[in-house]
């Protein structure tokens, strides 16, 4: 059996980096060694970059109901807690714990571009996110293999041979999609630095007694950290005794109530645990993201602990950036080293989410002055800069690509650009190709790209608003290749070569 891919792991990055695949035409199999999707607790939001990706191909209406239960759950979580005061604000996220609300963040910064409807994906869980991503590549055409596991593979300057028991499949590339302990990262010889665990973590949703009366949000106490909410029966500890000896046994009952009463001091019983999982500070990064004919994306590529939610962020934009740069590979159209833009993009991101994490490792301690230092932290982050500064990191809008330009947006994500006739920009994304916005209607910009169509999609369209704008090219990403303000075209020919290939 021959395939252009092979994506070992079919979680919601495999899958994303799947759907992105087949937009393209490639013709692509997931294998994934679990026979039913995995149902264990995992993240339970989404930011900015994330939603962005997933409005722009067309799956927010997928996701608006359970959006809609999350925060329906969540208000009468906080109802159940906080009697008939004023309603608090929302909070952007948290460093270390330390809670930042959303009255105190600056959303007018020129940094907050305008992002349309995916504004109202926060709140969904990892497991819903999977789900709509899996019905979306089945409807697609995409071949999902559940129960195969992938036990070895041999790869060539041709291809991979990848075996999936006594099955043997050959496919022209492979990437591995399959977590924190990839095989193929490890079969494949990716060097995997980084540092050592020193925490144990726990989160549960569980049925509990005695703990109606505890605080809200990430409260500190004795040897770590622990939180109840914001979902009702959502548990989670964090402790300073180390790694756990065993991740792999399940999380009992007893293990989740002993290690809570140890940290809060409460008289919280678990009478019922309906997920669990153990978690670590373990972080460590992929020197390169391709070795050959293998690529890494998602957990594969890059471990850290869940502190500020960046694990599921990070792995989306790792699938919606190799997606189509891996398609113009296979079809043959690709600049050179367009492939090897993957990871000198990517890797700089990872790195800060690693970095990110350790800091909040480091900043959770309970000794004297860790406290003394968090004390500080805390009062910078309640501050209106330091609260849009952390709404900004969180977000993900600062992420910021090295690419050649003189423009300000080159690099930068899209805003969502309003056009006169009611549609936005995210709608005229959804078939995952590049795109050329010509806001001034100019025949010379549109000839500039006409060698590359059926690569480039050309959009003449009138701003809703008094933007200087011109021309932008999008590339599928979603990012910024090419902007102009006064109606020229310099520059334009190179970043279409330079992302796209020769012209036809």
């Amino acid at each position: 059996m021959n395939r252009d891919v092979v994506i070992s792991g079919g979680g919601p990055v495999g899958l994303m980096l799947a759907c992105e695949l087949r937009l393209a035409g490639v013709d692509v199999l997931v294998v994934e060694r679990l026979p039913e999707p995995d149902l264990t607790i995992k993240a339970g939001s989404v930011n900015m970059t994330t939603a962005e990706a997933f409005y722009r191909r067309g799956l927010l209406p997928a996701m608006d109901e359970n959006v809609r239960q999350n925060a329906a759950r969540i208000e009468e979580f906080l109802k159940s807690r906080g009697g008939g005061g004023p309603k608090p604000a929302m909070p952007v996220g948290h460093f270390a714990g330390i809670m930042v609300a959303s009255n105190g963040v600056d959303f007018a910064d020129p940094d907050f571009r305008d992002v349309g409807p995916a504004s109202r994906v926060v709140v969904i869980q990892q497991q819903a996110v999977e789900a709509i991503l899996a019905a979306r590549a089945l409807e697609l055409g995409v071949e999902i293999r559940r129960g195969a596991e992938l036990t070895g593979f041999e790869a060539d300057d041709d291809g991979v041979t990848v075996h999936l028991g006594d099955d043997r499949v050959r496919a022209s590339w492979l990437v591995g999609c399959d977590g924190g302990r990839s095989p193929v990262r490890k079969l494949a010889g990716f060097e995997f630095p980084g540092t050592d665990p020193a925490v144990t973590g726990r989160q549960a949703m569980a049925e509990l007694s005695g703990a109606d009366k505890l605080p809200g949000g990430w409260q500190h106490g004795t040897g770590g950290l622990y939180v109840h909410g914001p979902m009702p029966g959502r548990m989670l500890t964090v402790e300073f005794d180390g790694p756990p000896a065993d991740r792999d046994t399940p999380v009992t009952a007893q293990e989740l109530e002993d290690s809570f009463r140890r940290v809060s001091g409460a008289d919280v019983r678990v009478l019922k645990v309906h997920s669990a999982t153990r978690f670590t500070d373990n972080a460590r990064q992929a020197s390169t993201y391709r070795l050959g004919r293998v690529l890494l994306a998602g957990d594969a590529a890059h471990v850290h602990s869940p502190f500020g939610g960046q694990g599921l962020n990070l792995g989306i934009g790792d699938a919606v950036n190799l997606g189509w740069k891996l398609a113009a590979t296979i079809q043959g159209w690709a600049s050179e080293g367009l492939l090897d833009t993957y990871t000198t993009e990517r890797h700089p991101i990872g790195e800060w989410v690693l970095e990110w994490t350790r800091a909040q490792v480091a900043l959770m301690r309970s000794d004297v002055r860790t406290k003394a230092l968090r004390q500080v932290v805390g009062e910078l982050l309640r501050t209106d800069d330091g609260a849009t500064y952390l709404a900004k990191k969180l977000s993900g809008v600062l992420h910021r690509y090295p690419l050649d330009g003189d423009h300000d947006l080159t690099g930068r994500g899209a805003p969502d650009f309003a056009f006169a006739d009611g549609t936005r920009l995210g709608e005229h994304l959804q078939d995952g190709k590049a795109l050329l916005l010509d806001l001034a209607d100019d025949a010379g910009l549109r000839q500039a790209a006409a060698g590359w169509g059926g690569r480039v999609n050309v959009l003449t369209a009138k701003s809703a608003d008094d933007s200087s704008i011109t021309g932008v090219l999008i590339r599928p990403d979603g990012f910024i290749a090419w902007a102009s303000e006064d109606g020229g075209t310099a520059g334009l020919d190179a970043a279409l070569r330079r992302w796209f290939g020769e012209p036809a």
